[in-house]
């Protein structure tokens, strides 16, 4: 594995950062007969890594993010000598759960954002925290270990968390919460991004190549601004400020030759 030669297939710096990081950790791995991880990765650097590790051949790895579905991971890689079970002890080693429950008088009223903007406020970076589940009485924010202890601490100094019970749980407890979906069909002119940004942000052509020059459109979690970029099935839309998407089906074409096409959006 020439470390030089992987990083040249990579165009964009924080690419190349990300995946020297993730070989550096292989190779750590291999030398010491140790489990690594990386910090949490969210769905674009996830499938970044995905396609490097079936290209060099690695098997022995997972990704986890303290429940099924969670959409952000960490990757954890061990050597040989170890096999899942034994990696699935250690995922308490790796990350925590802290549990903040609200006082009655704030139950119902905070959303995510709420509490990643606590976070933020700490200074926390973001790849050390994974999901956040949000339930009518408080939230689970799943963190790294190493900051475990820290931001248990410091979150209570919060004025808006400052009358909360905060405490540690295993991973093993962590609230279950079932992804909604919506499902519905639109009809676009084409596979064009700028068309069918259109369409799901219920706006006009022109106000859907504004959203994508700007950055506000991600496909498949990579941020793309080119408006002609051509969509496929199973592709996820997200459009800051109107949703997550998924293109579940291409139906076929209407009379008139525009494509029918199912939609899920993340609610």
């Amino acid at each position: 594995m020439n470390k030089n030669e992987i990083l040249k297939k990579y165009n964009k710096e924080q690419d190349k950062l990300l995946i020297a990081k993730v070989l550096d950790k292989i190779e750590y791995s291999n030398i010491k007969n140790k489990i690594v991880n990386t910090d949490f990765l969210d769905m674009y650097q996830k499938n970044l890594i995905q396609k490097l590790l079936d290209i060099i051949k690695v098997n022995n790895y997972v990704f986890f993010g303290g429940f099924e579905d969670a959409q952000r991971t960490v990757l954890i890689i061990y050597p040989n000598k170890f096999d899942i079970d034994i990696v699935k002890k250690n995922y308490n080693n790796i990350m925590s759960i802290i549990e903040i429950i609200l006082p009655n008088e704030l139950k119902e009223k905070y959303t995510h954002r709420d509490y990643l903007g606590g976070l933020m406020k700490l200074g926390i970076k973001r790849e050390k925290i994974g999901d956040i589940i949000v339930f009518n009485e408080g939230a689970h924010i799943l963190v790294l270990d190493e900051i475990c202890n820290y931001v248990k601490i410091s979150i209570g100094e919060l004025t808006r968390f400052s009358k909360s019970k905060i405490q540690v749980k295993d991973i093993c407890k962590i609230h279950k919460q079932q992804i909604q979906k919506e499902e519905y069909k639109i009809i676009v002119s084409s596979l064009r991004l700028d068309n069918i940004v259109a369409s799901l942000a219920k706006t006009s052509r022109t106000k859907a190549e504004e959203l994508i020059i700007s950055a506000k459109v991600f496909v498949n979690y990579e941020n793309i601004v080119k408006t002609s970029k051509l969509l496929k099935q199973n592709d996820i839309i997200t459009i800051r400020g109107k949703g997550k998407f998924e293109i579940i089906e291409i139906l076929g074409n209407t009379k008139k030759g525009r494509l029918i096409m199912t939609i899920e959006k993340y609610v």
